[in-house]
């Protein structure tokens, strides 16, 4: 198993199965559009199992830019918070690209260690209904995560919900995953 000893904390990575709203970690991330506002897909799984709270919050510390982040409590999920990151823009033709990817992953990781975190879960950013290549959508977020020095973040999981999303990310990171 590869831990890369960076400023002193350890990160593990790895692909797993499953429904992102039902994980346990300190964040969540949610797969967001600059407006926040939470649709379907991973927003409205993770909508269904918070409550209508978390969509009012995050509603109002919008609109970001494209590849920020905002910060909303995590209600009823087994979290701290949720991090919303807009990987896919509320405007134009609503398609993620190459860079608000790598943007919106690298912020959700700096955001969860200054939240002082250490484990995180996320999906695969901007490759639902904003359009972008699974397989080349994961290959960007793993060579993020891969490349990230943590401070305090210790355990990422890169989610997947079905069998073929799950191959797809799981061959595409294998490089990066320890797990």
């Amino acid at each position: 198993m590869r831990e890369p000893e960076t400023r002193g904390v350890s990160m593990n990575f790895e692909t797993v199965q499953g429904d992102i709203a039902a994980q346990s970690a300190d964040v969540l991330v949610n797969a967001a559009g600059t407006s926040l506002r939470m649709g379907s897909g991973v927003a409205g799984a993770i909508k269904r199992r918070a409550g209508p709270e978390i969509n009012e919050e995050a509603m109002s510390k919008g609109p970001i830019d494209l590849g920020d982040v905002a910060v909303t409590d995590a209600y009823a999920l087994d979290a701290e918070y949720v991090i919303h990151a807009a990987a896919m823009p509320h405007y134009g033709d609503g398609q993620a690209t190459a860079d608000s990817i790598r943007s919106a992953t690298r912020s959700s990781l700096e955001t969860a260690d200054e939240l002082g975190c250490r484990s995180l879960v996320l999906p695969a950013l901007g490759c639902g209904v904003a359009g972008f290549d699974l397989e080349t959508g994961a290959e960007l977020i793993g060579e993020t995560i891969d490349a990230y020095e943590p401070n305090t973040l210790s355990e990422v999981r890169f989610i997947a919900y079905g069998d073929e999303e799950y191959a797809i990310i799981e061959a595409a990171t294998e490089q990066f995953d320890d797990g």
